[in-house]
């Protein structure tokens, strides 16, 4: 049995039960290269936690499936390989509607990543599957990572708090309504191959445009997990 045995059968299991779920959608979501003022509301920029993994084996990984998918998927996806943990909001000096996030809220989840003591650990990536609004590569939490991370970050969350999370890569997102069962078929026709483990040693804090649906991310600051020390790099945004 090799070391990558054991992850390439869950990963299996967990790919099945995403299947039924996207097939079960009907059609895929259309996405739409345009603004969003109505969410944005004149904000500028939207932030998230997140693993980086843009290195060489996953861009190529990515970027096989993206050629695999192409004539389904919006061009010009610019977002570089992550792994979202937790949606923040968008960045505020002086927070004033739900979604907005300030300094201080990013500093509280920092102190209670912190606090927790959290190790470097392991992630691998593995199948192509799909949401309705995306393809993605599934990412194995073998080693519980990135639950014990979801729930440092949580109680100072300030958006979106998905109950039903899947860990994954995203490929792209899909330029039409497309049926389900035929997309399903191209997911399982492609040969995605071993998975890549990734170690992951910190978290980011990311951004991105929020007027550019599929732009690419900037690092703000990025935490360190064996010593829980924050490395700011832009800090402009607060």
């Amino acid at each position: 049995m090799t070391e990558n045995t054991l992850p390439e059968n869950n990963l299996r299991l967990e790919r099945a039960e995403t299947e039924r779920r996207f097939r079960s959608n009907g059609h895929t979501l259309e996405n739409v290269r345009r603004d969003f003022p109505q969410w944005r509301k004149g904000r500028a920029r939207y932030l998230l936690w997140a693993i980086d993994v843009d290195r060489e084996a996953v861009r190529g990984k990515v970027a096989s499936a993206g050629l695999h998918l192409l004539d389904l998927l919006l061009d010009d996806y610019r977002r570089q390989p992550h792994v979202t943990l937790a949606l923040c909001g968008f960045s505020s000096g002086a927070p004033q509607l739900p979604d907005d996030v300030s300094l201080a809220q990013i500093e509280a989840q920092v102190a209670a990543l912190r606090q927790t003591g959290l190790q470097p650990f392991s992630i691998d990536i593995g199948f192509l599957s799909s949401f309705s609004s995306a393809p993605f590569l599934h990412v194995l939490d073998a080693d519980d990572g990135i639950a014990a991370l979801r729930t440092c970050l949580a109680p100072a969350n300030c958006g979106d708090w998905p109950v039903d999370y899947t860990a994954h890569v995203t490929v792209g997102l899909y330029n039409g309504a497309w049926p389900s069962a035929q997309v399903s078929l191209r997911l399982a026709d492609f040969d995605c191959g071993p998975a890549v483990r990734h170690s992951v040693h910190r978290i980011s804090l990311m951004s991105y445009a929020a007027d550019d649906i599929s732009g690419p991310l900037t690092t703000l600051a990025e935490v360190h997990l064996d010593r829980g020390a924050i490395v700011w790099h832009e800090e402009a945004l607060f």
